[in-house]
């Protein structure tokens, strides 16, 4: 059986080579003199010149025009032996290559302790063949702890690697029949979805040779109501118009699909996936085996796909995460996946609470008509379903997307579904959550908001809460689309920058970012304190800066700031204003006197009644399905 396929980099997924395998240090030398060691043959056509190819082939192969080392412990290419010993049957390991010429091929065991990263020689092995060939080595003698790896040596030149499998003898018995249900919610997003589609029928969907083949269906919940269904559907594919309720609402109608198919394709566990994201279809794959070979302790278990940065495909944003009540941390952010260290931190397992839905799976056991997710739009519905349903959580290196970073992203809407969304979810499973944790958030963030003169955002923020104070009857009743559609226009939009009373500079916008990695003095920081941000002081000229995530100091006595987004090119304007300014530090003030009074009250109505949210008869209704 093949566990894991040995992976090349590919244009259109990623051609970040050291994710997949990286030159030895002497081989890399010679490229000064002689060109490298290992090149790619791009459709068997070899290129002039002695130089390394840019070139990811189809033909997935290595030729080494001399002779050289290649390491394969990486990110896509090593294996994770010790998590797959704790999580399955998986019988002794091994790993087939397909070689021509002469290699010595060393099999290799690494565990990283502490600040070490220790390294074990299972086994080394010299082998020859005039043509291509398959070749068989065993990890039997291994610890089965960390990740297990190997490196190539060619002897010869000429010789070339076509690839190759971890794989395992395992009798059918051990084999559990596993259908995964992939559940993707889009709004007007019609090339992604069509690009992703392509890429799971032409690698698994139609292709008779996957292991997946016959075992994947996929759920479309189109939220814009905008794509081609006659076109874009077919036999595993399956696209439904749906109400624009975010994320929440098409990822429910996606499970709520599953649950009705049931009689038709046994659907054994969902997957829950953004639309914008670039998948590895060999991810859902190593998934499937995953399933396929649980031990039955962990047959609850969710599988989680960590995020990989779209901009910069080797940095890693998220792996698991914990929830603390909204102090949301990210696990194993930032780290750099081209380095064997790095892959080796991935594979110790901290405690997580909840995986994101740009790539989660979970078994359908807990997909009951009384355990469906909570109606909250977008925004905290993957953290509640987390909380709630979530004893073990698999994560593994090469099981991931990749998606654009969230400091490219802001949407000003978001503030009414931040702390509104988070008191929904803390209700129910953080019950040590109370007044004063609200209002020291209150005030920090709005205090922030006055600051950046998004005085509108406070609006918004505030708003949320006091629709969290209404209870779970007001959310039941309330049209999900026209509240969005409300809530949307009461924010801040970009707008082409063209079009807005100030003149856009984008060094003024670059020097703002070096203001951002700057050290504020104690003197200067002192100062913006005892001065609200210079509110306090006479205004001196304008600013443009990211309109994600900024910081204070960027808008320090600035009159006016243009707020901008690099990745849209749009922008929008704030202006500073002194009498409001201070209207909104009082309007905050007297928000934080009376919240205690209401947050008890509501915290145990949705604790209550609020019950009703996550069961399938509410559902029908909101969704428009009766």
């Amino acid at each position: 059986m093949n566990i894991q396929k040995i992976l090349f980099p590919k244009v259109g997924r990623c051609t970040e080579e050291e994710l997949y395998f990286h030159f030895a240090e002497q081989s890399l030398k010679k490229d000064k003199e002689y060109g490298m060691t290992a090149e790619y043959i791009y459709n068997s056509e070899k290129r002039d010149g002695r130089k390394k190819l840019d070139i990811y082939s189809e033909e997935e192969r290595i030729v080494f025009r001399n002779t050289g080392k290649v390491y394969f412990d990486t990110y896509f290419n090593g294996f994770s032996i010790e998590k797959w010993d704790k999580y399955t049957v998986l019988p002794p390991l091994s790993l087939e290559l397909r070689l021509r010429g002469s290699f010595r091929v060393t099999l290799m065991s690494k565990e990283k302790i502490h600040d070490d990263n220790f390294e074990t020689v299972i086994s080394d092995t010299v082998v020859e063949s005039e043509e291509e060939k398959a070749f068989t080595f065993s990890y039997a003698a291994g610890s089965r702890k960390g990740m297990y790896t190997f490196s190539l040596e060619a002897l010869k030149d000429e010789s070339v690697f076509y690839g190759g499998e971890y794989i395992s003898d395992i009798t059918p018995d051990r084999v559990r029949n596993i259908k995964i249900g992939i559940g993707i919610c889009t709004f007007r997003r019609e090339k992604f979805i069509e690009k992703n589609l392509r890429i799971l029928s032409e690698q698994i969907l139609d292709n008779e040779s996957s292991p997946m083949h016959g075992h994947l269906e996929v759920f479309v919940s189109d939220n814009g109501r905008t794509l081609d269904i006659d076109r874009l559907s077919g036999e595993h594919i399956h696209i439904f118009p749906n109400r624009n309720l975010g994320g929440a609402g098409g990822f429910t109608r996606d499970l709520i699909e599953m649950l009705n198919s049931d009689d038709r394709l046994h659907i054994t566990h969902a997957l829950l996936m953004d639309d914008d994201i670039v998948i590895e279809p060999e991810a859902l794959i190593k998934t499937y085996m995953l399933l396929s070979l649980l031990r039955d302790e962990y047959l609850d278990a969710f599988v989680g796909g960590s995020m990989l940065r779209i901009d910069k495909q080797y940095i890693q944003v998220e792996s698991g995460a914990r929830w603390n009540g909204g102090a949301l941390d990210s696990l194993k952010r930032n780290l750099d996946l081209r380095m064997c260290d790095s892959c080796l931190k991935n594979e110790t397992e901290e405690t997580t609470e909840f995986n994101a839905w740009w790539y989660c799976c979970f078994p359908m056991t807990i997909v009951r008509e009384d355990n469906l997710p909570l109606p909250i739009f977008i925004r905290g519905d993957d953290v509640e379903y987390g909380l709630r349903n979530m004893k073990h959580l698999i994560l593994m290196n090469g099981i991931c997307v990749w998606h654009e970073p969230f400091e490219n992203k802001y949407s000003s809407y978001l503030e009414y579904y931040i702390m509104r969304n988070q008191l929904i979810d803390n209700s129910f499973h953080c019950q040590w959550y109370g007044a004063k944790q609200l209002n020291s958030a209150v005030r920090t963030h709005c205090k922030q908001e006055i600051m950046y003169y998004r005085y509108k955002n406070v609006d918004l923020y505030l708003q949320g809460i006091k629709d969290f104070f209404k209870g779970p009857e007001w959310l039941m009743a309330q049209d999900g689309e026209a509240l969005h559609k409300s809530v949307m226009a009461a924010g801040y939009k970009g707008e082409d920058i063209s079009a807005l009373p100030m003149a856009f500079n984008y060094q003024m916008y670059e020097d703002s970012r070096e203001i951002r990695d700057s050290r504020d003095s104690r003197a200067m920081r002192l100062k913006r304190i005892l001065t609200f941000n210079g509110l306090l002081l006479p205004a001196n000229g304008e600013g443009v800066v990211p309109m994600a995530s900024p910081i204070s100091i960027q808008f320090y006595r600035k009159k006016r700031v243009m707020q901008y987004d690099v990745t849209s090119k749009k922008a929008f304007i704030t202006e500073r204003s002194r009498a409001k300014s201070i209207s909104y530090m009082f309007k905050v003030m007297a928000f934080t006197l009376t919240a205690p009074y209401k947050l008890k009250k509501a915290q145990e109505a949705y604790r209550t009644k609020g019950m009703t949210l996550r069961t399938l008869e509410f559902w029908k209704g909101f969704l428009g399905l009766e």
